[in-house]
């Protein structure tokens, strides 16, 4: 149970939700994404926040981690999305194409350490990893560079976003947190999507349960500028891929998969040998969208694989070190600069999120 006492079920076992959680679980549930054994508790929808009823422009950082609250509820522990995780350590190898694209230290020929954080995309830390709401899930990686400093990427499982620009996004997050059991319909969840098919697409179209975290492709959805050391510029988009291949679970192997399969499945795979993925630069092309994350770019594009993350441990003490951890895609080194806006106002948001679960 939560801290106010209400719970739901899930395959029998008791999984802590709030209002806000119901909410964004009927919306999605009317759109046949949640998986047919979540059970949403029926309940007076939320009301909205003073500003809900206009288009959001110029969102702060505080109002895009409000719009995630409204859907979620407030976290003063977890992360405001993505709350379940894992930590583990590694390092990332460099490829002999990789300088060709970036001056940046880790495009270099030397091997550096590596934090890595998988997790799923909720921000309820408690959601079954094979419930609808744990999709897309996420890859964020922290490489520690020769001099002392860092570099952040964050990714998910989904090539695209559901919205162009963060006041987007925030308006998306409002719509589906205003929705739900006891909304006259339309609801502002069904106004959004009707109008906003990228969003629907992104709801509807997300992969099944992976057999393992090791076993999905991940996506930097955003642009950035790559630039060599001698001085030639190109832009791109990340691409993560595992060496093991891209696996998901079968209907009745998600239905019967634990809660917690996920981070278990990674330790014992962590445990017999080292996990690997191939990290790619997607380049842009001519008409390519720089600014705008919501649309992914043809395959056609060309590739240029810039390393590999070697994943070998998890961390001794996961929940504390991923408490501790904040990532910032803005934290960039000489070499690759952000080219899409909303690198910009992700990364603002994060700090908002990271100190209200420190309060």
């Amino acid at each position: 149970m939560d801290k106010s006492g209400r719970s739901t079920s899930f395959d029998n076992k008791k999984v802590p939700m709030n209002g806000l959680a119901r909410n964004i679980t009927g919306s999605l549930m009317a759109i046949g994404l949640l998986s047919s054994g979540m059970l949403c508790a029926a309940g007076a929808a939320q009301p909205a926040p003073a500003d809900a009823a206009s288009a959001p422009t110029g969102s702060t950082p505080a109002q895009l981690v409000d719009a995630l609250n409204l859907v979620f509820g407030k976290q003063t522990d977890n992360r405001a999305v993505h709350a379940k995780g894992i930590v583990l350590h590694g390092r990332f190898v460099p490829s002999r194409a990789a300088a060709g694209l970036s001056r940046a230290p880790h495009f270099q020929k030397d091997a550096v350490p590596l934090t890595v954080r998988f997790s799923d995309f909720a921000g309820i830390p408690t959601i079954p990893d094979n419930d609808g709401l744990a999709n897309p899930r996420g890859l964020a990686l922290k490489f520690q560079l020769p001099d002392g400093t860092v570099t952040d990427l964050v990714t998910h499982s989904f090539n695209g976003f559901p919205a162009p620009t963060a006041d987007d996004f925030r308006q998306f997050l409002i719509a589906l947190g205003t929705s739900g059991t006891g909304v006259a319909h339309p609801t502002p969840a069904d106004t959004y999507l009707a109008a906003h098919p990228i969003a629907k697409t992104f709801l509807e179209t997300q992969k099944p349960p992976p057999v393992s975290y090791a076993t999905l492709s991940y996506f930097g959805v955003n642009t950035f500028k790559f630039t060599n050391a001698r001085g030639v510029s190109r832009y791109g988009r990340y691409r993560i891929i595992p060496q093991a291949g891209e696996h998901v679970l079968t209907a009745e192997q998600a239905k019967q998969a634990p809660p917690g399969y996920l981070a278990d499945e990674i330790r014992q795979r962590t445990a017999h040998t080292p996990v690997r993925f191939r990290m790619l630069v997607q380049l842009a092309g001519e008409g390519d969208k720089l600014e705008d994350p919501s649309v992914a770019w043809p395959e056609s594009r060309t590739m240029i694989e810039v390393g590999t993350i070697e994943i070998v441990s998890v961390a001794a003490d996961s929940n504390a070190e991923q408490r501790a951890l904040m990532f910032l895609p803005t934290a960039l080194p000489a070499g690759i600069e952000a080219a899409d806006p909303m690198i910009a106002a992700r990364s603002a948001s994060y700090p908002v999120s990271f100190s209200r679960r420190h309060q």
